[in-house]
Order: C-alpha cells, then sequence, then structure tokens
C-alpha cells in the first residue's frame, strides 16, 4: 500500500469488495488471465473466506457440493461434497496464496461510498481503515461487489413478546457466542432451514435435548458424507480428470432431479416423504412434521449427511 501521502489518489485497474469465495475467485482469474492488470481486493474484516470464516455455529457446512462450488482452476479433492467451514477456508486460504492473491488483499477496509464518474470514466470510493480510523479514497476503472448478500454487521432477527424477559441463552448463527457451553441444556432451534437442519445434529450430542421449532416443514433429504463414487474417481484417476467427472455427475443430477421435481413434483414429493419416514423411524408423525404444504423446489430441498438430523431425532436426542 501506498504511504500516507498518496494514499488518497492511489489508482488501480481493478478493486474487489469482499475476499470469500467470490472475492478470491475474481483474484484468481485476474492472476491467471491478466497478469498485466493491477488490482486490490478490499475486506472489511480482518480474516478472508467471507461467510465460512464469519460464521462459527456448531457444525457449520456447506448444502452444496464443493465439486460445484469450488474453483474449477483448483479441483477439490477430498472425497466429502458437503465441506465443514473450516476446510472450505483452508482451501480458500491455500488457493490464494498459490495464485499470490493473499498479497493483494487489504483488510480492515470498509466501503462507505461507491461513486462512478462517465466523465473521468472511474471508480472513487470512499474507505475507512478500521484499525487506525483514517479515512481515504482509492479509484479504479472497473469495481467487482464480491459482498455477499446479506448483512454481515446484523443478521435477521425477528421480535418476539417477551424476547427480553427470557432468562436463558439467546444465540444468533451469524453471531455465536465463542465458547457457548450448551451442554445439559434444553435448546431450541427457531427455524426449519439450512442452518436449523445444521445445528440440531451438531447440538444434539452434548444438549439435554434439541428441539426445532418450525412455522411448516422443510423437505429433508439425506446423502452420504463421503461419496463413494467421487472418492474412487479421486483415487484413481488423474486429479483434473476426476474433478471434470465428479462436477459433470453433481450439475447432472443436480439437473435432473430438479427438471424430475419440476415435471412429477407429486411423486418426488412422495419419494422423499418416504424416504424421511424409514430413516427417523415409526415414532415421528412424518405427515405432520415433515411433510412441506409446497411441491419439491419451490423452495430449496435442505441435505442432510449421513441422515444425521433422522439419525439424532430416532434415538431420542432431539425432537
Amino acid at each position: 500500500m501506498n504511504d500516507g501521502t498518496n494514499k488518497a489518489t492511489e489508482h488501480l485497474d481493478v478493486l474487489i469488495i469482499g475476499a470469500g469465495v467470490s472475492g478470491i475467485g475474481t483474484g484468481c482469474h485476474l492472476t491467471k488471465k491478466s497478469p498485466n492488470i493491477s488490482f486490490a481486493i478490499l475486506e472489511g474484516r480482518d480474516a478472508l473466506g467471507g461467510t465460512w470464516d464469519l460464521f462459527k455455529y456448531p457444525g457449520i457446512r456447506s448444502d452444496s457440493d464443493m465439486y460445484t462450488f469450488g474453483f474449477n482452476f483448483r479441483p477439490w479433492r477430498k472425497s466429502n461434497p458437503l465441506a465443514a467451514g473450516q476446510d472450505i477456508v483452508d482451501y480458500l486460504s491455500e488457493t490464494a496464496k498459490i495464485y499470490n492473491v493473499d498479497k493483494k488483499i487489504r483488510f480492515g477496509h470498509r466501503i462507505s461510498k461507491a461513486a462512478w464518474s462517465s466523465q473521468k470514466k472511474i471508480w472513487t470510493l470512499d474507505i475507512t481503515d478500521s484499525k487506525s480510523g483514517e479515512e481515504f479514497q482509492m479509484t479504479c476503472n472497473f469495481l467487482s461487489s464480491c459482498t455477499g448478500y446479506y448483512n454481515y454487521e446484523q443478521g435477521y432477527l425477528p421480535e418476539f413478546k417477551g424476547y427480553g424477559d427470557f432468562k436463558g441463552t439467546i444465540a444468533h448463527p451469524q453471531h455465536w457466542p465463542e465458547g457457548l457451553d450448551y451442554s445439559g441444556k434444553s435448546v431450541l432451534i427457531i427455524g426449519s432451514g439450512a442452518t436449523a437442519v445444521t445445528l440440531l445434529p451438531a447440538m444434539a450430542g452434548d444438549a439435554a435435548h434439541v428441539t426445532m421449532l418450525q412455522r411448516s416443514p422443510t423437505f429433508i433429504v439425506s446423502r452420504p458424507g463421503i461419496d463413494p463414487i467421487s472418492a474412487k474417481l479421486n483415487r484413481w484417476l488423474p486429479a483434473k480428470l476426476a474433478y471434470s467427472l465428479n462436477r459433470l455427475k453433481n450439475i447432472s443430477f443436480g439437473m435432473y432431479l430438479y427438471n424430475l421435481c419440476k415435471r412429477k413434483p407429486d411423486q418426488v414429493k412422495a419419494f422423499f416423504i418416504d424416504e424421511a419416514r424409514k430413516a427417523i423411524g415409526p415414532d415421528i408423525d412424518v405427515e405432520k412434521h415433515l411433510t412441506p404444504s409446497y411441491k419439491p423446489w419451490d423452495q430449496r430441498v435442505c441435505v442432510v449427511p449421513d441422515g444425521d438430523l433422522f439419525q439424532a431425532v430416532r434415538e431420542g436426542q432431539a425432537s
């Protein structure tokens, strides 16, 4: 970085906002395909990884397979397609180092304004250094926003009557308290989406009991935590070929399943619910607790590795 005397006027060809999956990927592509382009990644926090570094709740993982979610120029070589959050952060950190993108990241740079000048054909960004409090500007010809789609400062929190009167601990997954001890305690998870179905089995082993409170059920589908086909392809084939086949397999299956859901929604719905009934056991009212009112893929389908949520409920650790 330039010293303070000319920091305000520093100009680069490209500025990337955010050092998460998209920001790191954009930086790597620029390095590979346009090595003479000057760029920097401006990250408001003090670490790369975006979502996967910000969230610290128990069991955080991807529910999109890493052969599709990862970078095609650096194949995901592990056989667990639903990767843990820390594994994804490690993958991003290693990728950034391999392509020297880590040297382009400027941490603690918070952007308050971005303005385009048609006359000058440049962007001007108002930036605050969160450590020193210094305010300055940078300019660029091209601005790439890789900030994600939600508010990093405060996740959504509905208003609940009596919220302030509750004597227990309230934890938001986006601001999970470090070292939170829930062992031997009764836990209530509000919601039934991707975060909820991850939290329930992760907390069930230590909590006295975990209950997931649903406004309406979500489609929950089990898939292997370790993909046996991917494991064999990774073991016997060159990395790039194995990655290409794994990616093709998963994208093709995803497209097939989505189209099947749209063409034969009732049959797919019956199949999903029947599989859930087999996995969760006879003591649960599947029609009431696990049967959505909508058709498959009218909303997102939640994936659980090795049916861990079903197992926790079946064994009485959760409801």
